[in-house]
């Protein structure tokens, strides 16, 4: 019988994007989860589409706004990142064994929800008269996945938490600029995708929480141990406090970035 877990690897090896997307959509989260089975990909993972070329994120550059293309760009970069994260939370699922069963079904439906991200994106990009993989992209966070591989704490710990609230953090920018250049329905996408991206940092805030407090640890001390094990971006301003309040972090924490 198919399980939840097995059923995650289909989508996650799919090398199409928007097959990748739809696939992930018409995941049944009613299969058994399967919390104890081993699971071995039959296909490299992630699935990736030939295009977009990956390169360092330090060679992409911006275009001006006031362009259709430099708009797209900016679009692009996003849905890049909403591909890369619903690759993120299928690989939770599959790889990490033996958690409870609402641990699997929280990051499946965070999957679904960035399959939905990214169609929406790919639909007002195709509207401008581009499409994905038609620029450049990173891979900055798919190397933190691989990076994370061995720990669960580590991968929810760093991934939701630094790189995904991250997102929080520069959502408002990216909207107001893209608006301010006259962009209204991707002003639209984004905030769909913000209210969304909320839930999905809150997740990984109770699941890192649960996982501290299995293994006897503190949240706090053990989140600026694992930043520095595993070389993870430091966080600059500015923060959306607001957001990153609702998406459960505390005080303390939110006082330590400054």
């Amino acid at each position: 019988m198919t399980t939840l877990r097995l059923a995650a690897l289909g989508p996650l090896c799919e090398t199409d994007a928007v097959r990748k997307a739809e696939r992930t959509l018409a995941l049944d989260l009613r299969l058994p989860v399967g919390r104890d089975e081993l699971l071995t990909p039959a296909a490299l993972i992630p699935g990736r589409p030939p295009k977009p070329a990956l390169i360092a994120h330090t060679l992409l550059k911006p275009k001006p706004l006031s362009t259709v293309e430099g708009r797209a760009l900016l679009v692009h970069s996003v849905a890049h990142i909403e591909l890369n994260a619903i690759d993120l939370a299928l690989d939770v699922v599959w790889r990490f064994p033996g958690l409870p069963d609402a641990f699997y079904t929280d990051w499946m439906r965070i999957a679904q929800e960035e399959a939905k991200h990214f169609m929406l994106l790919r639909e007002h990009l195709c509207s401008l008269g581009y499409d994905y993989g038609d620029f450049a992209a990173h891979n900055a966070l798919w190397d933190m996945a691989e990076r994370t591989q061995s720990d669960v704490l580590a991968r929810i710990g760093i991934v939701p938490r630094t790189l995904e609230a991250r997102g929080l953090d520069a959502s408002p920018g990216v909207k107001n600029k893209l608006v301010g250049a006259g962009d209204h329905r991707a002003g639209q996408i984004l905030d769909i995708i913000l209210e969304d991206e909320i839930g999905h940092v809150a997740a990984g805030n109770r699941w890192y929480r649960y996982l501290c407090q299995a293994r006897g640890l503190d949240p706090v001390a053990t989140y600026a141990a694992l930043i520095q094990q595993y070389d993870a971006p430091k966080l600059r301003p500015p923060f959306n406090k607001a957001a990153r309040r609702l998406a459960g972090f505390e005080e303390a924490e939110l006082d330590a970035l400054g």
